[in-house]
């Protein structure tokens, strides 16, 4: 199984289709962003390419492909503004694994690694991130390659009919 990770710079319909089906799928939308409650769970957004290029302003994002197949993407923030700790030099980090192709197969572990070489490289010293209490396999994840947790913040977001914690964690590169 080959890995490749590519940055990318120029969004092309195909990806921004592809970033459109992850960002409304059902099974996707609990672990990738916050939401208030049943209502937000249920609400679709429109990704364009004029949406994807605004993000590529204040986000390094690279594609995930195995065996040339697209199955995710990562990216980084430096210092934004919704840091835990504030601590210059901080890098805040996503990672979504859109394809069931890419997941439970070491692709996560893989990507991470890659990323904090990026983020290493680019002069950044932390790492900051934040993953909701009940994705459990994400948190042992990030335990594993040596985050730390440095708070809960509680009552962050709505899944499975209750509200949950946003834990956030910390690495230094």
């Amino acid at each position: 199984m080959r890995t490749d990770f590519v940055r990318l710079h120029i969004p092309t319909p195909f990806i921004v289709d592809t970033f459109q089906r992850w960002e409304n799928d059902d099974r996707l939308i609990p672990l990738v962003r916050p939401n208030r409650n049943a209502s937000d769970l249920a609400e679709r957004y429109m990704v364009t390419v004029g949406g994807v290029r605004k993000r590529l302003q204040d986000h390094v994002m690279y594609l995930i492909y195995v065996d040339r197949q697209l199955v995710g993407e990562m990216n980084y923030m430096i210092n934004p503004q919704h840091l835990y700790k504030s601590e210059e030099e901080t890098a805040w980090i996503g990672i979504t694994i859109g394809e069931e192709a890419g997941r439970g197969k070491g692709i996560g572990r893989k990507a991470l690694t890659f990323l904090e070489q990026e983020i290493k490289q680019a002069g950044l010293r932390r790492i900051e991130l934040g993953v909701f209490e009940f994705n459990v396999n994400a948190y042992r994840l990030y335990q594993k390659l040596g985050y730390r947790e440095i708070a809960r913040l509680h009552n962050f977001t709505f899944y499975d009919g209750k509200q949950w914690a946003d834990i956030r964690m910390e690495k230094y590169v």
